[in-house]
Formats: C-alpha cells, structure tokens, sequence
C-alpha cells in the first residue's frame, strides 16, 4: 500500500478533478503490475495495473491494492470494480473508501458480490491526507483552501503604498510556481491584483498554469492588466454582471456572503483546489470564516519596519524548513469547515 501511495504521487496536478489514485498487483509476494490515475478523462490506476501485469492467467490467484475504493460507475472510464471482477482477483486491499455518492460502498459491493476478498482500511490515515483536496471537495462542497503569503521578519507583508517584492527569494519563489502547477486554481484580491500587476501562471516551474480567479466586485480593474491577458483561462468574480470575454469569465455574485458564494461557484467548475495568493484583506476574511485548511508561510530575511501587518492563523504546525535564507512554515487546520 505504501508503494501505492508512492505511485499515486505521480498523478498530482493532472488529474483534477479525479482523486490521485495508484494499484499495485501482487502474485505470492511478487508485485507483477503497478498503475496511477492518468491524467484526466485518461485510464485510472487499476486500468493500468492490469495493463502492466504481462501474464494475464496470475491475475485469480494475485492480489490488488489500491489507495481509494475502485468506481462502480461510467464516467470518462468504463467502473474499474468491474474490471476486477472481470479479471477474477484473489483478493482486493483498499486503503480508504470513496465519498462520492456515485461510489460510496458500490465499489466494494461489487467485488465483495463477486466472490472477491475485499479489505478496507490499509493505511487509511495516509490515503485520506494524500487525496484531502479530493475528500474536502466532496465533503465539505468547497475547494480546499491554501492560504499563501511571505512576510518579513518583523511581521509585514507589504510596504504601506502595497509594494511587497521581494520578502521571499528567489528559490522560495521557484517553489510557489511548483504549488502552482499542482493545484487547480488561484485567487487574488482587488488590491493586490491592481498594486502588483500578477500573471499568476507557471513561470519557473514545469507543469500546467492554475485557473486565475480576481475579486474585482465593482468592475474597477484596469483591463489591462497581466491578469485579463487571455493567456490562461481567468475566473473574475464581481456585482456586475456576467460576461465572456475571450478567455476571461466574468461572474456576477448576488454578494450577501460573496467568498461563500465564489466558493460554491468554483467547487461547481470542479475546481478542487484554490492557492489564495493575497492580499491581506482578502486572507484575514478567509481566516474569519475558518475559510482555510493549510497555510504556507514565507519568513524572510528582511525587514520593513512598517507596512500592513501579516495575518495570524492558529493551527498544527505540519513541517517547518529553511529554504536558502527564508523560513517557510506550513500550518494546517484542525478545525476547517
């Protein structure tokens, strides 16, 4: 299971808005076919575990472990429970079973009904922390939330005129685009998006660029900004009205609860994951909501000595490292929505 685990890890930031999942097939302690979820609307984990194994007549007497229950419906793929039934495995070892009311439990049925010996359970902590965007996505009908920001040593985030480059370095910043190409979206506020000029794309890193979402509530950003430069696909949130233009989506909100409602919004798209980039505002009202589940922090080495302060976040502190200068702590919460 732990070297399912492993393969999964192949599938992060291609597969959204399918779970990350990988199967690994075993003969008498042999491990015969190993597979990850492809990239989405390609063949799941245990479509390619079997795929691998090149002496189809092992697979009755072998068994399967996989990181998340199979499917039991059609989707982009043909259910990959009846795959294993079809291939009569010994034995099925599942990790965690999925939310999904599309899944939940027929999965096991199926192969249970099959005559198949099925155990759930393996490793279930760690499958459930590997795919918590997906589990939160379908739990709690919202994107999980990454609240990101660097700071000075004396605890500001930006100069008073907004000016905020650079606090972090530049191998901190590499990182960022690494998170970047790895998570679905990423959202900021008015201020920062007009103070400094983002493109919010994957510059330093290789992988694909997130989905831009900018609160822009009164429609009073200038167009021409990096983030309207129809380069990759942009979500622009406002009281105004709802529009296409080019690349850039523009979607009226009713506002009595405006983060609640863009959530819901984004969870619909199948967006599974949000970076929330800044500014301060916008971070301090996800952190008032308890609108938050991780939070990466950036610790420079530098001072400003006045500015807007950094928000404050109370959580588990998940690891912390030293990146060529800069201290970076990551901060879960333990009492999310």
């Amino acid at each position: 299971m732990q070297r399912s685990l492993e393969l999964a890890e192949n599938s992060r930031g291609t597969v959204s808005p399918n779970p990350m999942v990988g199967c690994v097939i075993v003969h008498q302690g042999v491990i015969i076919g190993e597979g990850w979820t492809q990239p989405y609307g390609g063949a799941h984990a245990e479509v390619q575990a079997i795929n691998n194994v090149t002496r189809k007549e092992l697979l009755p007497q072998s068994n399967a472990y996989v990181t998340l229950e199979p499917c039991a419906h059609f989707g982009k793929t043909p259910p990959c429970a009846d795959l294993l039934v079809s291939h009569k495995l010994k034995r099925v070892v599942i990790a965690c079973t999925d939310p999904n009311p599309l899944v939940a439990g027929k999965g096991v049925t199926k192969l249970k009904e099959a005559g198949i010996e099925v155990e759930v359970g393996l490793m279930e902590k760690e499958a459930l922390n590997f795919n918590r965007r997906f589990f939160t996505s379908i739990n709690h009908k919202r994107p999980y939330l990454i609240l990101k920001w660097a700071e000075t040593q004396d605890g500001y985030i930006a100069r008073t005129n907004y000016d905020s480059k650079w606090i972090s370095n530049e191998y901190s910043r590499k990182l960022v685009h690494q998170w970047r190409a790895e998570e679905d979206a990423i959202i900021v506020g008015t201020n920062t998006a007009k103070h400094d000029d983002p493109c919010l794309n994957v510059r330093d890193w290789e992988g694909k660029d997130p989905i831009r979402v900018v609160i822009d509530k009164q429609q009073k950003l200038n167009k021409k900004l990096n983030l309207f430069n129809g380069e990759q696909p942009t979500l622009c949130y406002n009281l105004i009205e709802n529009s296409e233009m080019g690349n850039t989506s523009y979607i009226k909100l009713q506002g009595d609860n405006f983060i609640d409602e863009l959530l819901t919004d984004l969870k619909d798209r199948k967006i599974q994951s949000l970076i929330v980039e800044g500014g301060a505002y916008l971070l301090e009202s996800m952190i008032k909501q308890n609108l938050w589940d991780e939070a990466r922090i950036f610790i420079g080495d530098n001072t400003f000595g006045d500015g807007i302060a950094a928000p404050k976040v109370k959580g588990t502190l998940i690891s912390r490292q030293e990146i060529m200068g800069d201290d970076l702590k990551i901060i879960r919460n333990s009492q999310s929505n």
